[in-house]
């Protein structure tokens, strides 16, 4: 069944260019998902609409009964302006699919085509995901609320990319058991001092200066407080203060966000942002509140499930294209980790990376591009572990 994708390679890099021409950010992606759709009902595959957001579930019903398989792709963009001289270059400006959402889209569709062409070989369901806001981290635990999981046994998804090295070949499938992808948060650190004019600065209270303490202070928690073996980040991004050369401001708003593998010390770095904070604060006269806006949890694919998808990639690619293990897991994160706090699953990764043809650049970059080469292997593997899962389970 998966050999099919194969052919459909000229159709995958087709879907995925129409996709990179119209990124959307958020939630509300009315043509992305009028897209998706029409290429459903292209394909006689019924649907349904989210109705929180632009996401929708898809549903092949195999012709026996059995299991039910859920595959996910994410559907948003970036809020970045697109920087490569292709012909298929973002029409929205401000807006650019820099972290291959397209290319999951494309890869979805093909195999929900493959596998719906051959759904009374199929014992069971496959159920398709076209999930919003993974950047936010608010698009799938929206799904699993409104019950997307419900009667599924086991979830897969992948991101195409150079995500784990760029230094693996194109067309490497990377799929390991455990703890693949850190956990992800924002925090948001509002201080208050009092203004003054520059020339009298013991008028007021700086809070450039707090701010400048925090971030210093900060920096403490990972050195002497977070145990050498137990990796986390704690990262400050964004700084915003002032409106005048000679004027101290009255308020300053640090933005950041903290990685980490185990929920302990996801949880020590959020308190000890906020104690650090509202004590730096305080030792200069002004104040600081610590908002956190929780993002997902680390990624732990489920030792069996990674090892069937492991398996199920060599039958497509051949043992030299997979790696089932991986020396430290990525400090990145997703939100397919909402997927898997729920049922039994695996993560995947698979590379894209070519020097020579300019995508090994990281994700998030404006100069980001993928090796479309290999958009059939990730519809094949998607189809081989669907078939393989409905009929061995």
């Amino acid at each position: 069944m998966w050999e099919m994708c194969r052919e459909l390679q000229p159709e995958l890099i087709r879907m995925r260019r129409e996709l990179h021409q119209i990124p959307e950010v958020g939630d509300v992606l009315p043509k992305t998902r009028a897209y998706v759709e029409d290429k459903l009902r292209e394909y006689g595959i019924a649907f349904a609409e989210n109705t929180h957001d632009s996401g929708l579930i898809a549903v092949i019903n195999g012709d026996k009964p059995g299991c039910t398989i859920a595959l996910r792709a994410d559907m948003d963009a970036l809020p970045i302006t697109e920087e490569n001289e292709v012909d298929y270059r973002s029409c929205h400006e401000g807006a650019m699919h820099a972290c291959g959402h397209d290319s999951h889209m494309a890869m979805l569709l093909g195999a929900a085509k493959v596998l719906n062409e051959h759904r009374s070989e199929l014992c069971g369901s496959v159920r398709l995901f076209f999930q919003t806001n993974e950047e936010g981290s608010r698009g799938a635990e929206r799904m699993v609320k409104d019950g997307c999981m419900e009667g599924v046994d086991a979830v897969f998804g992948t991101h195409i990319g150079c995500i784990v090295s760029k230094d693996i070949p194109s067309g490497t499938v990377i799929v390991a058991p455990g703890c693949c992808m850190a956990s992800f948060d924002k925090f948001i650190i509002r201080i208050k001092g009092l203004g003054c004019h520059g020339s009298t600065p013991e008028k007021g209270v700086d809070p450039i200066n707090i701010a400048a303490h925090i971030v210093i202070n900060l920096q403490e928690v990972i050195a002497r407080e977070i145990a050498a073996v137990k990796p986390a980040v704690l990262t400050i991004g964004m700084i915003n203060a002032g409106f005048a050369y000679n004027v101290i401001p009255t308020k300053v708003t640090i933005e950041g966000t903290i990685r980490a593998l185990e929920e302990d010390v996801r949880q020590q770095l959020a308190s000890r942002i906020a104690e650090i904070s509202k004590a730096t604060a305080e030792t200069f006269r002004g104040s600081a509140e610590t908002e956190m806006i929780w993002g997902a949890p680390p990624v732990v694919n489920d030792a069996e499930m990674a090892s069937f998808a492991a398996d199920c990639a060599r039958d497509v690619l051949g043992a030299d294209k997979v790696i089932d293990h991986i020396d430290a897991p990525n400090m990145g994160g997703e939100d397919f980790a909402y997927y898997l706090s729920e049922k039994p699953g695996a993560f995947m990764f698979l590379s894209s990376a070519d020097h020579d043809k300019h995508t090994d650049v990281p994700h998030h970059n404006p100069h980001f591009n993928i090796d479309e080469d290999v958009l059939w292997e990730g519809s094949a593997v998607f189809v081989r572990i669907a078939e393989r899962f409905l009929c061995e389970n």
